[in-house]
C-alpha cells in the first residue's frame, strides 16, 4: 500500500464532498416532503389517490435507482413535449436529474416509514385525546405526531444513510462527486485499491457523522423512556450477601 499516494488521493477526492453533501441534503429535503404527502394519501386520501400512491411506491421500490436515474437523464429528452416545455432547462442538467431521481426514490421508501410510524400509534390514544377535549388537529400534533416521529426515526436514519451512499450513482450521469472523481483518478493512475479505499473511507466518515446526528436526535426524543436515576447509592452486596 502506497500511503503517500493514499493520502494524496484522499485530498483529491475531498473536492467531491461538497457536491455529495449537496446531492444528499437536497434529496432528503425533497424526499421528506414527498414521503409525507404519499403517506398521507395512502392513509387518508380517497380510494383513487390511495391506489395512485400505492402504485408510485410499487414502481420506485421495485426498480433499481440507477435505472430510474438513466430514464430521467437520458429518457425524458427523447420527448419533444419535454424539450419544448419550461422544465427542459432543469431536466437537461445532470445535477437536477440526479436530485429528481434520488428524491423520488427516497420519497417512496420514506413514505412507508412515515406510514408505519403513524399507524404505530394506537387508535385508543387518539380517542382519549378527543375525550379530553382536543380537536383532531391538536390531538394529531400533540399525541400522534411525537410518537410517530419517535417510531419512524431509527428506520428513517437507515434510509438517510442509504441515500447518502446512493449519491455515488450520480457519477454515472457525469457528476463529479466522490465516486466520479475516484473513477477519473483510476483512469489516470490505474491504482484501483488505493483510490477506492480512500473513497470508501470518505463515505464512512460522512455516514459516521450522520449516524451520530440520528443517534443524538433519537436520544433527545426518547429521554422520557430511559430510567430516571434515583440518586440512592447501590446496596453493598458484600454486607447483604446478595449476588450481584
Amino acid at each position: 500500500m502506497d500511503f503517500p499516494f493514499l493520502w494524496q488521493t484522499v485530498r483529491t477526492l475531498s473536492a467531491g464532498i461538497p457536491l455529495t453533501l449537496l446531492l444528499a441534503t437536497l434529496s432528503v429535503a425533497i424526499g421528506v416532503v414527498i414521503a409525507i404527502a404519499i403517506a398521507a394519501a395512502r392513509l387518508w386520501g380517497p380510494r383513487a389517490l390511495q391506489q395512485a400512491a400505492k402504485f408510485y411506491v410499487f414502481v420506485f421500490r421495485g426498480t433499481p435507482l440507477l435505472v430510474q436515474m438513466f430514464l430521467i437523464y437520458y429518457g425524458l429528452g427523447q420527448f419533444e413535449a419535454v424539450r419544448s416545455s419550461f422544465l427542459w432547462p432543469v431536466l437537461r442538467e445532470p445535477f437536477w436529474c440526479a436530485i429528481l431521481a434520488l428524491s423520488l426514490n427516497t420519497g417512496a421508501y420514506g413514505s412507508e416509514i412515515v406510514r408505519g410510524g403513524l399507524q404505530s400509534v394506537s387508535h385508543g390514544q387518539r380517542e382519549a385525546a378527543m375525550a379530553c377535549g382536543m380537536s383532531p388537529w391538536l390531538a394529531f400534533r400533540r399525541i400522534v405526531l411525537p410518537q410517530a416521529v419517535r417510531q419512524a426515526l431509527p428506520a428513517y436514519g437507515n434510509e438517510l444513510i442509504l441515500l447518502c451512499k446512493a449519491t455515488s450513482l450520480a457519477s454515472m450521469i457525469t457528476l463529479m462527486e466522490i465516486t466520479g472523481l475516484a473513477a477519473k483518478l483510476i483512469s489516470d493512475t490505474y491504482r484501483v485499491i488505493e483510490v477506492f479505499a480512500a473513497a470508501g473511507a470518505i463515505y464512512l466518515a460522512i455516514n459516521f457523522v450522520l449516524t451520530r446526528i440520528v443517534a443524538f436526535a433519537d436520544h433527545r426524543l426518547t429521554a422520557h423512556l430511559r430510567p430516571v436515576a434515583t440518586g440512592k447509592p447501590a446496596p453493598d452486596t458484600r454486607l447483604t450477601g446478595a449476588k450481584p
